[in-house]
Formats: structure tokens, sequence, C-alpha cells
């Protein structure tokens, strides 16, 4: 294993970083004035598609971009985002003969994957007469921000300015002297600030969002297309920010909310015109928090007319408003659909090299990633016996309500000796974490439900609700829209089988995902389908169907508690309809991360920013109305 590592460290050192190149085609088709799913679905269908390369990944974080490099087996599909998306082909065909080559690859093969539709979108609005109207203001997701080290201790000045997450030197790093790398990622357990001697920050500007590595692209496409109608860094901000943070600390160590409220004001300032907020996954929660921090009398002090006199509109894109399920593994484990589907062998090589317990002790020091821990409890994603995204029973044979499934009896203490619904399971994972993971969770975030609106008004001075939709009001904005876009039709992990772990290579994660329970016969997009111990449902790959549409299909729209002043929301499902030849899905792609490529995305954000939203409609293709119309949260009260 050392010399491999040594192998991979000569690799990342040697690394190029070219420019991606870029593809200006534009879009001859169309003349739209009002926006329906049939005109925008014309101008989705351009750009080549490109051989599938091996070693091709992205994102990913801590486990994806390690098995990348090292363990994962032929055809594997490493899917971290929500932790973030990685897409790959293996090498352990070719390792270790053949590992430099392929890491070396890597840059090409995914620059020539980016090439799609480059600028098309903005060019074919352009030839329309769109311009950029209103400043925009771009809040990303989850482990998408760069961090930087401006640690200067002895060993950490090697790596003063360069990128501990999101870099080639985050590689370097891991692979080369991982303790330091862990020493740095990691928050201070008890304050969930920086551990003495070390301060991570998160880049700035568009370089902090843009590429997570050199040709992997998370928001360059929507840049690109802005650009083309009028855009530029006078006018378009990205408001990155240190993701592992909780949301008080957020503010209390980076001011960042304050920072926030200063971009929008200065934008209105100098352009006239009230601000466009595009987030995408957690920036949604962010922004969502946002609004609430603002408004306060003792936080942003903006006001209740603050949000409407500034904001024109927010885009939330793929927001896992209510959580994302995989939340729950990532913390009690350390594991979810990308461990648990990895063969033996890789198993094997990455317990050695970066153990669940590492991995789950690594997710745990970073309070920010536990703020997307599943939201509502029973009255949202069901119980024992039901869950309102259930299929009839003839097309799914147990409820998704069964959150964790412990199987037959085992000899373990450690075991709750039930199946668990998803309030016990979090009850559960409060119960086995440490203390100061308890204590981090429990003081930052709120889990429930506001039945009533004397509830939600009691909440109006308690920070730990402003992130949770169903406990916290829409600002009093009725002059503010909001659009939800996001993915649907790509299997999402939604429940698990879990088994005491008889052999840890350590000593403290005594439990872990039963890989060895796998559907006959079952198919990733087949309801209630399990493979390898996590159980499928509706989503967008990473954040369950339930979390992206409720709030957008009903909870905001009829629910008055939740939206007094009728802010009005429009959403559009965009089906996960990928080209098999690109490794990112190609520009009909529903994924969770690469959903931001995707032509019609683009050309709905255009649109908006542009001051022609509400010409767009609603386009609703999941069961999204009928689950909603289960959910156990009341509409009076």
């Amino acid at each position: 294993m050392s010399a491999l590592r040594r192998r991979i460290g000569n690799v990342l050192r040697d690394s190029p970083s070219p420019s991606p190149s870029r593809d200006t085609t534009p879009d001859p088709n169309d003349e739209v004035k009002v926006v329906s799913k049939k005109k925008l679905e014309k101008i989705r269908k351009h750009g080549s598609s490109k051989r599938r390369t091996g070693a091709i990944f992205g994102l990913g974080g801590l486990l994806g971009l390690l098995l990348a490099l090292i363990f994962a087996q032929s055809q594997d599909v490493i899917k971290l985002e929500g932790l973030l998306d990685v897409n790959l082909d293996s090498l352990m065909d070719v390792i270790p003969a053949g590992i430099v080559k392929d890491v070396k690859d890597l840059s090409k093969a995914e620059r020539e994957a980016a090439n799609y539709d480059s600028f098309a979108v903005g060019l074919h609005l352009q030839s329309q007469g769109i311009r950029a109207h209103h400043p925009v203001i771009m809040v990303p997701g989850v482990i998408s921000t760069g961090l930087e080290s401006w640690s200067t201790g002895e060993k950490s000045r090697p790596y003063f300015r360069k990128r501990l997450w999101g870099s080639w030197s985050m590689m370097r790093a891991l692979v080369l002297d991982q303790a330091l790398w862990k020493r740095h990622i990691m928050l201070d357990k008890e304050t969930g600030l920086d551990p003495p001697e070390i301060k991570l920050r998160a880049a700035q500007g568009f370089d902090a969002t843009d590429f997570f590595i050199t040709g992997y692209w998370i928001w360059n496409k929507i840049l690109e297309n802005l650009a083309t109608i009028g855009y530029d860094p006078t006018n378009a901000f990205t408001a990155a920010y240190d993701w592992r943070l909780s949301y008080l600390n957020l503010e209390y160590r980076d001011q960042y909310f304050t920072r926030l409220k200063n971009y929008i004001e200065v934008a209105h300032m100098t352009s006239g015109k009230k601000t466009v907020l595009i987030s995408h996954s957690m920036g949604s929660q962010v922004l969502f928090y946002f609004m609430k921090w603002v408004e306060h009398r003792h936080h942003g002090k903006g006001g209740s007319r603050w949000v409407n006199d500034h904001i024109d509109s927010w885009i939330n894109i793929s927001g896992c408003m209510l959580g994302t399920a995989k939340g729950i593994p990532a913390v009690l484990s350390g594991e979810m659909k990308d461990t648990a589907q990895l063969n033996a062998f890789a198993v094997y090589g990455l317990e050695k090299f970066l153990s669940k317990e590492d991995r789950a002790e690594l997710f745990r020091a970073m309070p920010g990633i536990s703020s997307m821990l599943p939201k509502g409890g029973e009255a949202v994603w069901g119980n024992s016996t039901w869950a309102p995204d259930d299929l009839p029973s003839s097309q799914q044979n147990t409820s998704y309500g069964v959150f964790l499934s412990f199987g037959p009896k085992q000899n373990s203490t450690k075991l709750p000796g039930k199946n668990l619904t998803m309030t016990e399971s979090m009850e559960y994972l409060m119960n086995i974490t440490e203390p100061w993971y308890q204590n981090q969770v429990k003081g930052s975030y709120s889990h429930g439900v506001a039945h009533t609106k004397a509830e939600v008004e009691r909440n109006e001075d308690d920070p730990r609700t402003w992130l949770n939709p169903l406990e916290a009001r829409l600002p009093h904005a009725p002059d503010l829209k909001i659009f939800c876009f996001y993915g649907i039709g790509k299997a999402t992990e939604r429940a698990y089988f879990y088994k005491n772990n008889e052999n840890p290579f350590h000593g403290n994660v005594n439990i872990s995902i039963d890989t060895s329970i796998t559907s006959p016969n079952g198919r990733l997009q087949d309801a209630g389908s399990v493979d390898h111990g996590v159980v499928f449902g509706e989503g967008d790959g990473t954040v369950n169907l339930l979390s992206t549409g409720y709030m957008c299909a009903k909870g905001w729209k009829k629910i008055k508690r939740y939206n007094p002043a009728g802010v009005k929301v429009t959403t559009y499902e965009m089906p996960h309809e990928p080209d098999r030849f690109n490794p990112r899905g190609g520009p009909n792609t529903g994924d969770h991360v690469d959903i931001l490529g995707r032509s019609s995305l683009n050309d709905l954000v255009l649109r908006v920013a542009g001051g022609k939203g509400d010409l767009i409609e609603e386009n609703y293709q999941s069961r999204i109305w009928e689950i909603s119309e289960r959910v156990q949260i009341p509409e009076q009260g």
C-alpha cells in the first residue's frame, strides 16, 4: 500500500492543468415567448457524445476521489453528493502497470466530456433578445466549494493557499500525508470551529465553484451561458462558503450571512434592480436560513420588508429542503451506496487506506454535512408499515417507512433489536454517537414539524429551525418568486439493511450495511429494489423526491403557515434521460450535480436572470403531487 501511495503521489505531482476547451455551436431553433416543456426540450439535443474513458471521476468526496485512483472495480459508478457525485471507470484492471498512464489521461478525458453545448443555450437566447437584467448571486452546494489552507505552522506551510479540498493539492496531501490532510480538513469536535493552529477557508470568486478539479465542471456551464447574455464579475457573483461549518458558525466565524447581505445590497444599489439568487443542493438550505436570518431583529436586522425589497427571485436547483436519506449512514457508519457496491478487494483496500471509522469521524466532524439529515420524521418519511412514496404492494414488496432494517436477530449490544423508522433511526444515531457529535447536531439543527401557525411563530427566535421549512416560514415577501428546478427518475438511496460488523478494521464502528442482501433479478429503476443492502426509491440519484419536491409542490403552495405572504412558487421537473456514451450524462441528464450542465436547466436559469421568469410554465412528470397529498402534515393550523 505504501508503494502504491508513492506511485500515485508521483503522478499527482506531474499532473497537467490545462484550461478546458470550448464548443460555441449555437442552437438555431425556436422562437420562444412562453416557456413550456415542449419548447424547452427542442434545444437540448446538441453536442457530440464522447468515448467513456478509464479513470474518469470528478466531485465525489472523501470516498470517490480515493476509490477512483485506487480501488474501484470496472463499471462501478460512485455517487457521493448529498454528498456529491462521482462517475468513474476502474483502474483495477490496469493496476499496477497502467495506473500512471490512466491518471495522467484524466484531465484530457474530462475536458472532452465537458464540451457539449458550451455557450449554445446563451447564444440561442441572445438571438431572441434576452439580455442580462437582474444581478445574479450563486450559492453552491455541499462540498463543491474549494477550501484552501491559510495555516502557517511548520508542517502546513507547504500547503499555504493550496486547496486541501477541490484540487490536485488535495489528492497530493491525501495520498502522501493522510494524517496531515485529515487534521486540516476536520473541525474541532467540541467547538465546531478551527482546530488549534489550523485554518482552512472557502476559496472565493468564480474559481471557487466553476471546476472541482481541472476539467471537472460544476457551475462552469451556467457561467458560460450567463456570460453569453451579458453577465460578468460586475453583475454576477459567487457566494462560496465553508460547507463544513454549522450555519450558526458560518456567521460567527466567517460573517458569511453578513457578507451575503452586503453583496445583495450593493448589487441592488449599483444596478437599480433586485437580485436573482441561484442555489444548488445544500446551498438552497443556506439561502432559506439566510432569509430568516436577514429579517431577524437581533441578527441581520433587515426587517420584514428586506427580502421583498432586495430579492426578485430565488432559483432553487435540486434543493435538499427536507434533507437526504444517505446523510444518516454517512455519519452512522461512514457508508452509503458508494461503499456498499464495491467488491471485496476494493472494500479491503479502502478500509486499509481510509476505514469506515475514519470516514464516519470525518463526516461527524463536519457539522455542515449533518444539516442534511432528514427532516420531518415519520410524517414525511413513513412509519413501520407505510410511507407516502410507497407504490402499490403489487409493485413494491416492502414499505420505505422502515428506514434501517437489521434482519434476523444478531448478538450485538450495538443493534437496536428491531427495525427502525426515520424518527427511530435519528434517535438511534444520537444514542450511539459521541457526546460531542450529539451536541453539535442538537445545538445547531431541528428536524421536526410545526403543525400550527403558533408553532411557526414561536420558532422565529430559534435559529435551529431556520433551515427546516417544516418549522419556519418563507419571508414576508409577496413579490418574491421561487423557481424549483430538479431532476427525477434516477434511482436514489431510500433505506438500508444493516448488520453487526463482526470484523471491524477499527473498534468503534461496530455496524455496517449488509451488502449480502440484493433483490433477485432486481433493477435499480424498480421501486424498492435492493442492491448490496441499499434500498432505492425516486429522486435525482442523491436527493430523494420527497426532499426536492414536497415543499415546492405542496408545502409552500397549500399550507399557509409555511408561506403566509403567498410567495409564488413555480416547479419544473426534469427527467433523467442521460446520453449513455457521455460520462456526465450529456445535455438531458437529471443527475443531482450534472444537472447544472443540462441544456433546459441553463435555459430556465437565463430566462429568470433575464427578467422573463414569469413566462415559465410548470412541468410535473413524477408522482410528487400524489406523494405530497399522502404526507402526514395537516394543511390547516
